[in-house]
């Protein structure tokens, strides 16, 4: 059997993906790499949320197709533009979509046929109708290893959010089984996990095409009796879903952190209509969930520039995120998509002018963000190790950050600590967005 390496683009739903890809060599005999020059054939799972990620993509695929690597597509851009890639790049040996991971291995055997004709051993497996099925019966080979492990709880989304292309990529949701991700959830723990963060396109819509109604508190509760985990975390909430029941579940359960992904995209009712979004006003659902969790950290992500987007409808989104004081944000330049329903909507709003609004919005947060951050000042946190420096500084994380898109606790100490571990660290100093702390002893 021949050795395959893969690279992973994209989103932490996509590194799950390509987890499970490898479980699947793994199962049929392949060995694997992370390392692309250790292997003839390399997989390349892409995303194709915006243009950036796309050319990140494409960038990959094309400096390993002059390597002379055999290069099998998968993911996003191949379920997008798979005619224009084989076109543009004749040399990929194949193709599958990121609902059609289970014809890995049948793809393989086929590129790796004897024929001295490319053309003869392609192969494109990419659904015509995308919907995801998760491969239960595989065990993911994870790519990283540390404190922290994501769990994909469902993947696909019913909604159609304007700038969104996801959809049309992955199909409709689709949740799998509370059972099978509480097992997965308790492997995760013997391997050394001690933080499990749950993702989905919508984590709070979990649950409703299955059983008939939202399950993810009740999923939060079950998690919540695993023996040996410290922390479950939640990503990607949706406003409408945002349940009394979830937010007493997120009150109540001693595991749970008092962290709140929620992506709102804008606040101004009439651009929330236009990129066809829950559009009502955020500020009461924001008190209530501040009102439901003490001390809960709220992360929030902003689009500016959308279609059409006033210059008065920005300073609504401005003065809204002035006045709730989000604990994390993320700000991003809407970025025009084909196939997307926002794609013909007039007028563009011009380059020059998101990049304004884009600054505009990220220097008021970093202020916000250096705010928040120095009322810890003095406190002490349950902080998650999470791995050294070379000089032999601690990286750690305190509850209210996600790991890789929230900020860190830089800790200097002579005390002995294992990553996954949970130390209780006073705060002595902070950045814009990171904190300093020290472990008590």
């Amino acid at each position: 059997m021949k050795r395959i390496a893969i690279v992973s683009h994209g989103c932490a739903k996509n590194l799950v993906d390509s987890e499970l890809m490898l479980g699947l060599l793994a199962q049929n005999g392949y060995e694997i790499s992370l390392d692309e020059n250790e292997s003839e054939i390399v997989i390349v799972n892409t995303c194709a949320f915006i243009h950036d990620a796309e050319k990140e993509s494409v960038d990959s695929i094309l400096e390993l197709v002059n390597a002379g690597k055999k290069v099998i597509v998968a993911g996003c851009l191949a379920q997008k533009h798979r005619e224009k890639l084989k076109e543009a790049i004749p040399e990929i040996a194949g193709m599958i979509g990121p609902t059609d991971i289970d014809k890995i291995v049948d793809i393989l055997k086929k590129i790796e046929g004897d024929s001295e004709n490319p053309e003869d051993n392609y192969i494109d497996d990419v659904s015509n109708k995308p919907q995801y099925d998760y491969l239960e019966n595989v065990e993911r080979q994870q790519i990283t290893v540390g404190a922290s492990s994501y769990i994909k709880i469902a993947d696909g989304c019913n909604y159609r959010c304007g700038y969104c292309i996801i959809p049309y990529l992955r199909g409709d949701y689709k949740s799998r089984p509370m059972e099978k991700i509480i097992d997965e959830a308790k492997s995760l723990v013997k391997k050394g996990v001690s933080e499990i963060v749950l993702i989905a396109q919508d984590t709070t819509y979990y649950g409703i095409d299955l059983y008939g109604k939202p399950m993810l508190a009740n999923l939060l509760e079950e998690l919540n009796k695993i023996e040996d985990l410290n922390w479950i975390r939640f990503m990607y909430a949706y406003p409408t879903n945002m349940s009394d029941e979830l937010l007493d579940a997120i009150a109540k359960l001693d595991k749970v952190v008092k962290y709140i992904d929620i992506p709102l995209q804008h606040s101004d009712v009439d651009v929330l209509k236009s990129m066809n979004r829950p559009a009502f006003d955020y500020k009461d659902m924001i008190k209530n969930i501040r009102a439901k969790v003490s001390n809960i950290a709220i992360r929030t992500a902003f689009i500016v520039g959308y279609p059409g987007e006033t210059e008065e409808q920005f300073e609504n989104l401005y003065e809204f995120v002035k006045e709730m004081k989000f604990n994390k944000m993320g700000v991003f330049k809407y970025s025009r998509e084909k196939g997307t329903p926002s794609y013909k909507i007039k007028p563009l709003v011009p380059a020059k002018i998101r990049n304004q609004r884009y600054k505009k919005l990220m220097e008021l947060q970093q202020g916000i963000s250096k705010s928040v951050n120095e009322s810890f000042v003095g406190k002490t946190l349950d902080c998650i190790i999470e791995s050294y420096t070379d000089d032999g500084m601690i990286i750690a994380r305190s509850q209210y950050d996600a790991p890789e898109v929230d900020g860190v606790v830089y800790i200097k100490t002579d005390k002995s600590v294992i990553p996954g571990d949970i130390e209780q660290v006073k705060i002595t100093d902070c950045y814009e967005y990171d904190l300093i702390g020290e472990i008590i002893d």
